[in-house]
Order: structure tokens, then C-alpha cells, then sequence
């Protein structure tokens, strides 16, 4: 039988390492936007994958969703072409 824990709760010691994490962060938002991001969209759109993107909303009156994620179909059209 193994040894009882000294302990009723174990306590989290919480973020090891945040300087790495904002780091990503940081990576991360350069990323999103940028013309990297739109050139691998398109790669990915040309090659079947199913890519997504993020668009202003066509209905003006549904002010609770300003930007709908859509199918890259639905925008670019079909990639056979």
C-alpha cells in the first residue's frame, strides 16, 4: 500500500515561467494580421484545407457580433478554379 500524503490539499505553485509566455504573446500578435498570415491562408485555401476567416458583419443592425467567422469558400470562392 502506498504512503498517505502529509497534507488534505495539494497547492498550486502557479506560472513557472511567464517571461516565456508573454514572449509568445508578443510572437503571436506580430502574427495575426500581418501578410504572413493572409499568404499561408491562401496556401492552405489552394491546397483543399479548410481555412477560416474572420470578416466584418454584413448585418449592420446585429451590433452584438461586429466581425463572423466564415469558410474561406464562401469569400474566395471554390479553389478548383
Amino acid at each position: 500500500m502506498g504512503k498517505k500524503r502529509s497534507r488534505a490539499t495539494q497547492t498550486s505553485k502557479g506560472v513557472h515561467c511567464q517571461k516565456r509566455t508573454a514572449e509568445q504573446k508578443a510572437q503571436r500578435l506580430e502574427y495575426k494580421g500581418s501578410l504572413v498570415e493572409g499568404a499561408n491562408k491562401m496556401a492552405a485555401h489552394k491546397k483543399f484545407k479548410r481555412v477560416m476567416l474572420t470578416i466584418p458583419n454584413p448585418d449592420a443592425n446585429n451590433t452584438r457580433e461586429r466581425y463572423i467567422r466564415v469558410p474561406s469558400t464562401e469569400v474566395w470562392g471554390s479553389a478548383k478554379r
